[in-house]
Order: structure tokens, then C-alpha cells, then sequence
């Protein structure tokens, strides 16, 4: 990740894909290559290694699960309201503008003071990630967005390489578990769902991050998802494991035909294989697609 230098120009970020044209702008553009290369990286960071195992921890990182630990302690504080519609509960409203309130003063408290302009740039990527409170969604967009902003602290220097285990293993499992935790109590709607033709409803990057942890393992294959006992024993150290273990408990019905994209990666030989089709599939599923990107925001950080 390239880091910036003085004179900074922070700006507040706007939208400019709306074309399949701007897409290939984009995909042949330094910043969608430095982006996609993030994503490997912390992919890369994780490999074969546990979520429980030790890594370097950063004040910055312990002050990043603090703050996604608060945003967790609201879902309590705001429960969903009786409602007949199934989904989208209007309390996430409550919660999301919460959220909007105090993203700033969260960014303040790990910024060094020559960063603190940024918060113009980076507070609409934060705010992005947990879905949207007008349409009470979420999907893979809202999930890029997480990494844009992890993107941007990297830009600033603020995450370095040395914490991106630490990224993964401790700030977007909490991340993730967050999500969830705001899909199950606000039944969030899937945003632009493939429907049984994605990955999952709602997620993508814990199966990049997932398959890259067991990657050469001895005993665990592809096809070990199939294995109840598999799943509930390793779940909690292996992200893929608890993806598959997520969608079985809040999916009925046979698994082939809930999820048959990923029924058919329980058949590919090996993980590395499956990680390295998770990446060509995120770039050109959810990086290419202009749905998704056409809410993309680019500023002076991550620039069009």
C-alpha cells in the first residue's frame, strides 16, 4: 500500500461510477490494483494460521475492536421494535444514526493531530460499512467499504503491514460477528442479492480471508464443510468454517440447494485453489459489477 506524505488534501468523498465503461476505467486504474493488492495482502497475512493464534497488537488495533465492541453494546441498548413485515426492523435506524453521530470522535481517538483532517474523507467509508439505514440493508458493497476504510488507515500509515494479521484476525472477525449479530436482530435485507447464486447473502471477504487460513492443513479439505462436527469443533478459529456454520443455521433446507456455489467449492482438491477463485471471483463480482460499485465513494485517499 502506497502511504501518503504532506501536503495532504483530504476531501470528501464522492461517487463516480455509473457506467461499465467507468468500471474499466477503474479496474486498469493504480488504485483499484493497490486496493485488490490490500485485500491479497491481508489474505496472505492470515494464511495457515488460527484466529486464537498470537499476533502483533497495536493500540490502534485494540482501539479499533474497542469501537466495533460499542457499536455491539448499542444492539443491545436498542432492541427491534414489534413490526409485521419480516424484514428490516426500523430500530437499525436508531442504531445507524448513532453510528453517524459518533463515527467522527471515534476516528479522533486514534488519530495523530496532522491526520485529524481526514475525518472529512474517511468517516463516510465507516459509516458506509454497516449497511444502509434507508433501504435497512446490507451486502458486499457495504462490506467493501470496510476494507476501504481499513484501506485508508493504511494509506495514513496508521495500520502498517505488521498489524494486518491483527486486521484480520481481531478487527474483521469482530467485524463480521457484528454483522451478523445486526442481520439476525434487525433482519436486515440482503442488499442486491445474487439470491442462491452468490457466495452467501450478505458476506465475501471471510471466505477470501477463510479460505487462506487453511490453506495446507492436514486433516481439513474443501469438502470437510459437509462435516458437522468439523464445523461446530473449528468454527470459531476458521472464518470459512463459520461462514458455512452461519448460513446452515439461518438457511433451511438442503445445503446443495441453498447455497450450490458453495456446495460446488466443497468439491475443488485443494484451499489454495479455492482462495485464489475467491479473489478472481471478488474482482469480478463485486469490484466489476456496476450495482455495487456505482455507491463506491473516491476521494484524495482512494482516488478516481
Amino acid at each position: 500500500v502506497p502511504t501518503i506524505t504532506p501536503p495532504f488534501h483530504f476531501q470528501i468523498p464522492s461517487k463516480k461510477i455509473t457506467s461499465p465503461d467507468d468500471i474499466r476505467k477503474f479496474h486498469d486504474s493504480p488504485t483499484s490494483k493497490n486496493f485488490l493488492g490490500f485485500i491479497v495482502a491481508l489474505s496472505e497475512s492470515i494464511r495457515g494460521r488460527k484466529i486464537s493464534d498470537p499476533c502483533h497488537e497495536s493500540a490502534t488495533v485494540s482501539n479499533i475492536v474497542s469501537i466495533i465492541e460499542n457499536l455491539s453494546l448499542w444492539v443491545d441498548q436498542i432492541p427491534p421494535v414489534q413490526q409485521s413485515s419480516r424484514y428490516g426492523n426500523i430500530s437499525y435506524r436508531t442504531w445507524h444514526e448513532r453510528l453517524t453521530e459518533n463515527a467522527e470522535s471515534f476516528m479522533l481517538q486514534f488519530l495523530p493531530e496532522d491526520l485529524k483532517p481526514s475525518t472529512i474523507e474517511i468517516v463516510p467509508y465507516f459509516t458506509d460499512s454497516f449497511g444502509n439505514s434507508s433501504r435497512i440493508d446490507y451486502g458486499t458493497g457495504h462490506e467493501t467499504n470496510f476494507a476501504a476504510w481499513l484501506y485508508c488507515l493504511a494509506r495514513m500509515g496508521i495500520i502498517k503491514e505488521e498489524d494486518y494479521q491483527a486486521v484480520v484476525a481481531r478487527v474483521f472477525v469482530k467485524y463480521v460477528d457484528l454483522m451478523r449479530k445486526l442481520q439476525l436482530v434487525y433482519c436486515l435485507e440482503p442488499a442486491g442479492s445474487h439470491g442462491v447464486w452468490g457466495l452467501d447473502d450478505y458476506h465475501f471477504l471471510p471466505f477470501i480471508f477463510g479460505s487462506s487460513q487453511l490453506i495446507d492443513h492436514k486433516y481439513m479439505k474443501p469438502k470437510s464443510i459437509h462435516n458437522e462436527d468439523i464445523l461446530d469443533n473449528f468454527s470459531s478459529e476458521y472464518m470459512y468454517l463459520s461462514c458455512i456454520g452461519f448460513i446452515k443455521k439461518v438457511k433451511k433446507g438442503p445445503f446443495a440447494e441453498h447455497s450450490p456455489l458453495l456446495d460446488d467449492i466443497s468439491a475443488v482438491p485443494n484451499w489454495k485453489k479455492v482462495n485464489s477463485g475467491m479473489l478472481k471471483m471478488y474482482k469480478a463480482e463485486v469490484l466489476e459489477k456496476v450495482p455495487i460499485m456505482q455507491h463506491f465513494l473516491f476521494g484524495w485517499l482512494i482516488k478516481w
